[in-house]
């Protein structure tokens, strides 16, 4: 794993009851095309090139406890002296270390709160996406338990530093992190109790005209559950569950900034 992927976000991969429908949906809301990786894998594509892929959640994963849902991988330089962390760390490991041919190693991971995410070691660098652009990833979030026990366990495991914070008053504090204390990656803020499901990752997709992708949304079956709303910065964003029941958000730069 090349040194600038080590603790960045490196891959994004749906896991859903109806690939194919998810497909049409995402292709029309945030633009992406699909390009075929094999038989039996598509891959999500921007301008930028692939970022992630979609897949079928299969019997036995819905047997584990596995629901529909977008799934990250984050470089690591050792997938298996980072489970062994993980372990140490006091969370616990859904999928040992596996090799893809020719891509790489990952495992799947559960922190101590009970979120997931996945390790990934690529068998060549990955080419890092500008996250300014229409159609990239642009932000990562956790809503958990404990944010800051959640920071000092991804701060051990992936070297991630405190890129700033919030106060979002009631709420509480929303913590930014990033590899570094100037280049934010995400944030992390405390799960409200009467929200339900565990605590868990949620992306953002960063889009040109929220309004307008918001109406494709609509019309293609997705429900609106926040917003559009401003954050700071002058951004807005709106949260979306898509036909499947899968969460993700969008987000638009201020652009008169």
């Amino acid at each position: 794993m090349a040194a600038d992927n080590i603790g960045r976000f490196v891959w994004y991969e749906l896991m859903t009851t109806d690939p194919t429908a998810a497909m049409a949906f995402y292709k029309q809301v945030v633009g992406w095309k699909t390009e075929p990786f094999d038989k039996n894998y598509m891959m999500w594509a921007s301008s930028q090139g692939p970022l992630g892929g979609v897949m079928a959640l299969d019997e036995e994963a819905k047997k584990m406890g596995a629901r529909p849902q977008w799934m990250s991988h984050v470089g690591v330089a050792d997938v298996d002296a980072a489970v062994a962390k993980v372990r140490k760390l006091g969370g616990r490991v859904h999928v040992e270390p596996n090799d893809i041919p020719k891509v790489g190693r990952f495992a799947i991971i559960e922190d101590p709160q009970g979120a997931s995410i996945s390790l990934f070691t690529g068998t060549e660098p990955m080419k890092l996406h500008d996250r300014s652009k229409a159609g990239e990833v642009c932000w990562s979030e956790l809503s958990t338990t404990d944010p800051r026990a959640a920071f000092g366990f991804y701060g051990e495991l992936f070297g991630w530093k405190k890129a700033g914070e919030h106060d979002m008053g009631p709420m509480g504090t929303y913590l930014l992190f990033g590899v570094d204390e100037k280049t934010g990656l995400g944030g992390m803020f405390a799960k409200a109790k009467d929200v339900p499901g565990p605590p868990s990752w949620l992306y953002y997709i960063e889009i040109s005209d929220l309004n307008a992708a918001i109406a494709r949304a609509k019309a293609k079956g997705g429900q609106v559950l926040n917003g559009p709303m401003e954050v700071p910065g002058g951004a807005h964003i709106a949260q979306i569950k898509d036909p499947q029941g899968v969460l993700f958000a969008l987000h638009e730069l201020n652009r008169s900034a």
